[in-house]
């Protein structure tokens, strides 16, 4: 399976912050934003993966995260030149998913806790249809909702219904079969000109091919998208972090967790940031694996 992340959205409510930096290059407490849909992916065991920004950031992220060996990733990038869709992300990655199926997660979503890492193993073995996740929400009406019946099928889908027949929101993290690049290039834009993802997901809903899997109560699913959210998420991560010592969206760890590189790998990285919490706590890691 191939892993794709949206990076490309503008980040409006967030200016004059974003005006000359990316959304997600902004710094959530000790690391950038786009680490922790990274760590998604990669507790997936997705070892490929496309980054899609703008054009200028695409220098950006290469100089952040290079081609990703140092964390025994697969890392390309792609760029979407204008504002055309998030379903487009599956049309300009089409060349990099070849045959393969596909996880989709948006740029600024982040996730917490203990059963995640669980539903996305499960999530990823998927052979034919698609996979939305459910999390419940107390006001459903500023969300994508999902309807679903006891098995789990999908019944329908809205975006930000007046009248919710729901109270799951859908997250922006999607696995698909190989059929999902060739529905996007036969979408046509939404009314605001754009290509849908919920239309993605209808078009699984209406072969009945469409499962969602349900996040508990005890995960967390932090919105990024406005000043406001990005601070709750830092204060979030510092809480967890010094309340119980473990790090959220350490990359060299889960990449040493997968057996992608070597404890000698993270002593390196370690040293490399050894003048940073992060990079002492990576440090540590290397001498509990010894």
């Amino acid at each position: 399976m191939k892993g794709i992340i949206l990076a490309a959205g503008k980040g409006t409510r967030l200016y004059p912050i974003t005006k000359s930096v990316t959304k997600a290059l902004l710094p959530v407490y000790d690391k950038p934003l786009i680490y922790y849909p990274l760590s998604v992916l990669m507790m997936a065991g997705i070892r490929e993966i496309m980054i899609i920004s703008t054009p200028e950031a695409k220098s950006q992220f290469e100089g952040l995260l290079s081609d990703g060996s140092q964390i025994g990733i697969r890392l390309c990038y792609g760029v979407q030149e204008t504002p055309r869709g998030s379903a487009d992300a599956l049309i300009i990655a089409a060349d990099f998913v070849g045959n393969d199926n596909v996880c989709l997660i948006f740029g600024d979503n982040f996730f917490y806790g203990q059963t995640f890492k669980q539903a996305l193993v499960e999530a990823a073995t998927i052979a034919d249809g698609a996979i939305v996740f459910g999390y419940q929400v107390k006001d459903p009406t500023a969300f994508g909702v999902v309807e679903f019946d006891k098995e789990g099928r999908v019944v329908s889908l809205e975006e930000k219904p007046k009248k919710p027949k729901s109270d799951y929101a859908v997250p922006g993290l999607y696995f698909y079969d190989n059929r999902a690049v060739g529905i996007a290039r036969g979408l046509t834009p939404s009314a605001r000109g754009e290509l849908e993802i919920t239309d993605v997901n209808r078009a699984y809903l209406s072969m009945g091919e469409l499962k969602v899997k349900l996040l508990g109560r005890g995960l967390a699913w932090l919105d990024t998208g406005s000043a406001d959210g990005i601070l709750t998420t830092a204060n979030y991560v510092e809480m967890v972090q010094k309340r119980q010592g473990v790090y959220i969206a350490c990359i060299e760890e889960i990449a040493r967790q997968n057996g992608w590189i070597t404890t000698e790998d993270l002593r390196k990285r370690g040293e490399e940031l050894s003048m940073t919490p992060y990079g002492r706590y990576l440090l540590d890691l290397a001498t509990i694996d010894e």
